[in-house]
Formats: C-alpha cells, sequence, structure tokens
C-alpha cells in the first residue's frame, strides 16, 4: 500500500491509498496526537486505523439485504466474522491517487458492484490552518437508482482528563445484532453528554438523533471542535482502549429498512451525493 503525507504548520495527517483511511492526524506544537496512531503491522486492518470513510452506507443492514422497486438485493458476507456487511465497502477498497500538495490530497475509487451499488467516490483530505477537513462525493452509476449514505469513522484519542459533549434529542438502543433497536428520548447518564463529561469504560456503539453538528472534546491543554451538517451522530467505545468514535453520518442505522430511508439518498444514474466533516484544534491558553 502507499502512504502520503500532508502538512501545514499547525497539523499533519498520514493517508493510504487502502480504504482511503487515515493512519494519523497530529498537531505539530502542543497538542500531540489527536486521533489515535496506526501501528505498521504486517497485516492491514482498516479497523485499526485513525479514521475510515463509510460508504455507500454507514454501520449495518438487517437481514444484510433491502428492497427497491419491489425488487431484493442482498449485500456480500462480511470479511469480518461479521453477520451484516459493515460500513460499505469504501474502506475496503483500493484508491488511487488523483491529486496532491502540501496540504491537500484527493484520492479516487470506483469499487466493483456490491448488490445494486455501482459508484464512482473521491474523497478529500484538506489542512487549512489549525483545521482537517473531508469531504466525500459519491456519483453512481447503475441504471437502477440506488439509496446512498456515507460517513467518517474518527477515532478521537482520550485521557483520563477528556470531556466529551454534545447535543442530542435522544438515542437509539442497541440490540444483539449491533443494529438500532428502539429511539429513547431519555438517555442513561454514562451516555448523555449533553454537558462534559469524561468517558466512561463502558461499551457504547449508539445512534443519536438530533444533533447540532457539533461535538467536543476538551482538556486542560486544548479543545477539538468536530464539526459536520449531518444529522445523526454514532458514538462507539469499546471500554477497553483510549479512544471514543464520534462518526456524523448522513442516514440513520438500518435506514435502508425503515419506512421512508431516514437520511439516504435515492441517487439516479449520474446524480452525485457530497457530505464533510471537520476538526478544528484550538489551543487553551495556560495560566
Amino acid at each position: 500500500m502507499a502512504n502520503y503525507t500532508i502538512e501545514n504548520p499547525c497539523l499533519r495527517a498520514r493517508i493510504t491509498d487502502n480504504g482511503a483511511c487515515l493512519l494519523s492526524l497530529e498537531c505539530l506544537g502542543n497538542g500531540g496526537h489527536i486521533l489515535r496512531q496506526w501501528l505498521v503491522k504486517d497485516i492491514w486492518h482498516p479497523a485499526e486505523s485513525a479514521m475510515f470513510p463509510m460508504l455507500p452506507f454507514a454501520n449495518r443492514i438487517a437481514g444484510n439485504c433491502f428492497s427497491v422497486s419491489d425488487k431484493i438485493y442482498t449485500l456480500p458476507q462480511s470479511p469480518f466474522n461479521d453477520p451484516y456487511y459493515l460500513h460499505g465497502n469504501g474502506w475496503l477498497t483500493q484508491w488511487r491517487l488523483l491529486e496532491i500538495k502540501d496540504s491537500y490530497i484527493i484520492l479516487r475509487s470506483q469499487p466493483a458492484p456490491i448488490g445494486i451499488y455501482y459508484y464512482i467516490a473521491d474523497i478529500e483530505y484538506r489542512l487549512i490552518d489549525n483545521q482537517f477537513t473531508a469531504k466525500i462525493t459519491l456519483i453512481h452509476l447503475g441504471k437502477q437508482p440506488a439509496p446512498y449514505g456515507a460517513g467518517f469513522h474518527p477515532f478521537f484519542q482520550t485521557s483520563l482528563d477528556d470531556t466529551v459533549q454534545f447535543s442530542s434529542t435522544g438515542y437509539w438502543s442497541e440490540n444483539e445484532f449491533h443494529l438500532a433497536d428502539e429511539w429513547h428520548e431519555e438517555i442513561p447518564g454514562y451516555m448523555n453528554f449533553s454537558q462534559p463529561r469524561v468517558p466512561s469504560a463502558k461499551w457504547i456503539n449508539n445512534c443519536y438523533s438530533g444533533w447540532n453538528g457539533v461535538a467536543q472534546i476538551t482538556n486542560r491543554l486544548r479543545k477539538i471542535t468536530l464539526s459536520s451538517d449531518l444529522p445523526w451522530l454514532m458514538v462507539y467505545q469499546n471500554g477497553n482502549d483510549n479512544f471514543v468514535c464520534l462518526e456524523p453520518q448522513s442516514h440513520q442505522v438500518n435506514a435502508h429498512n425503515i419506512p421512508g430511508r431516514p437520511g439516504l439518498r435515492m441517487l439516479k444514474q449520474g446524480d452525485s451525493y457530497s457530505i464533510d466533516m471537520s476538526i478544528k484544534i484550538v489551543a487553551l491558553p495556560q495560566y
């Protein structure tokens, strides 16, 4: 696999063409690594990266299938010992370099069709002062219209004094298959981040609704602000490692099998759809 580095006076990011994954994002001054750093191994696993893209959909789809115009489309078996095809195939495919400069890179992929999905995807990563930005653009190539979605899966490195805060109107509980179960307006204390909260050492793998597009991770040295205009925020932590995933995504978990397909975009041949996200790092004054 080929690895690339983009850098400006504030930030440095390393990217691989394998899955268009980030290998690291770090501050060049105080702050260190913002996302967990991928450790070089002989066997590549994109789920061990600092961030990977989710496309042409995010999370899991119940039954690994869905219908469009009364036709059932089945997804392939997951390569990760999961009953459902997880996070689409963008992070599992090879990307080619379109353009790279000091502080930005553009990669493109045209994966083999899966189910109804046949598309071209571009990913653009940029460093603008103290801000990292990411943009995914999807173009549908198939003759049959298809429901598209996307998201970003960053692993924010956390320490004992980091707090997480974001607003939401409720969340979906998780069933035994890691699919959304029931929606709840009342959020349990350890999962309620309406006020700054140190993430507990507990499993969280839930989708939050009514997100206003901003989440913050703060400690005494710096404040990280995640921003996106996407309406759903998926939160994941395994309770063991020092990270929390705050994942902006365009649609609800299993939206393919929910009436109205909330958040998915039905694209005709030649139609495009883009999403974006930014991560801004600000050093806090020390007194």
